[in-house]
């Protein structure tokens, strides 16, 4: 496996940059930034020869890592704001944290294709959401307990094989159910908390004993790719947070629903080409 010094520096750049991508939409879109970091660590491990069969529940692994600083960061910033619903957290902490696990176990015995097919379904439904604007709300208010409960397997479980801290599932979520976008980002960025500290444990130990891995890799995560992509995204998340609380909701919605487009169409292709 090609660990040259050249193409170390090559990759460093490319993930300093992408960290600084990942922090500032950790603080705007209110998620861990794992629908930027999965694709970007995707390239880059393919660049250094990482095996395919390894490729992708390695970058979904190091995404999870590196959404623990940026969503803690980025929920901070918004409860500072006042405004996480906080009963929504509590309510979902431990069905969150099954779904995790139930992901991370997923995780082990699944084929690359799994990754790929859960990415492009739910950033694809999530993203004709946003932007359709509010035209799918099934109701005012959010459901009972039994339903949210559910709602939190579902978060924790898809997010975990996605590598995103939950905050495109839980947005839509919320939104259809009548949380003004605003709120529901900023709980989303607690999600994110919730789903990014065992889901990255999980991805350690899915990984472990793998064959084809990378020789920094630490399970499912690449400490070199988590080390480059760190300072800068954990700098540029609170210039996510202000922009989200200084945009309109009808722009905060259009640009989610382009980001999340955008990401949707790139595993497409990378899966039929």
């Amino acid at each position: 496996m090609p660990f040259d010094l050249e193409t170390l520096l090559a990759l460093g750049g490319l993930l300093l940059v992408a960290g600084a991508a990942v922090g500032f939409l950790a603080g705007l879109f209110g998620v861990g930034g794992g629908a930027v970091s999965v694709p970007v660590l995707y390239e880059a491990f393919g660049l250094l020869g990482v095996d395919d069969a390894v490729r992708i529940p390695l970058a979904v692994g190091t995404s999870l890592a590196l959404i623990v600083p940026t969503s803690l960061q980025s929920a901070r910033g918004h409860y500072l704001r006042g405004a996480i619903d906080m009963k929504t957290l509590r309510q979902w902490a431990l069905p969150i944290l099954l779904g995790v696990s139930i992901g991370s176990v997923v995780a082990r015995y699944s084929d690359p294709w799994v990754f790929k097919l859960v990415f492009i379904g739910v950033a694809g439904v999530v993203s004709v959401r946003m932007l359709r604007g509010s035209g799918w709300n099934v109701a005012s208010t959010l459901p009972g307990a039994g339903l949210m409960r559910l709602f939190g397997v579902m978060i924790g479980f898809l997010s975990s094989l996605m590598g995103i801290g939950g905050g495109a599932i839980s947005n839509l979520i919320l939104s259809l159910f009548g949380t003004p976008i605003h709120r529901a980002v900023a709980t989303s960025a607690g999600v994110g908390v919730l789903i990014s500290i065992p889901g990255a444990i999980g991805y350690v130990i899915a990984g472990w004993g793998k064959t084809g891995l990378p020789p920094d890799a630490l399970g499912y995560v690449s400490l070199l790719g988590f080390l480059l992509m760190l300072p800068t995204s954990f700098l540029t998340t609170r210039f996510g947070v202000r922009a989200a609380h200084g945009l309109g909701k009808r722009q905060l919605e259009l640009l989610f629903g382009l980001f999340l487009m955008t990401v949707c169409l790139r595993f497409l292709y990378d899966m039929v080409a």
